[in-house]
């Protein structure tokens, strides 16, 4: 993983709960199990997972808005790039679309 990859559990959980959404939305968004996800979100230190799922969920939060703030010596953490209402809509409309599935062409 890369150094941008690098999220905490924590953090996960964090982002997850300022977004607004629950983890069955969440791991739905990411392509992941719930199991996954809660073994994500309990990791002590880094994520627990395999690496693409842990980017498949930090870029699900990051389209609602969430950004991580690496640790940089201030301590890492989470915040909302939209207010709450922006984020509801925003999940709205990235859930109109359906399962997304193989074309049959």
């Amino acid at each position: 993983m890369s150094e941008t990859d690098h999220v905490s559990g924590r953090q996960i959980a964090a982002g997850r709960v300022l977004a607004g959404i629950g983890q069955d939305r969440l791991a739905k968004l990411a392509n992941i199990s719930v199991t996954t996800l809660r073994r994500m979100e309990s990791s002590e230190g880094p994520a627990s997972g395999l690496p693409n799922n842990v980017r498949a969920v930090k870029a699900a939060l990051e389209k609602l808005g969430v950004r991580f703030i690496p640790e940089n010596g201030g301590g890492a953490g989470v915040r909302l790039k939209f207010n709450s209402s922006e984020v509801r809509r925003i999940a709205t409309l990235e859930g109109e679309g359906g399962i997304v599935a193989d074309d049959d062409f």
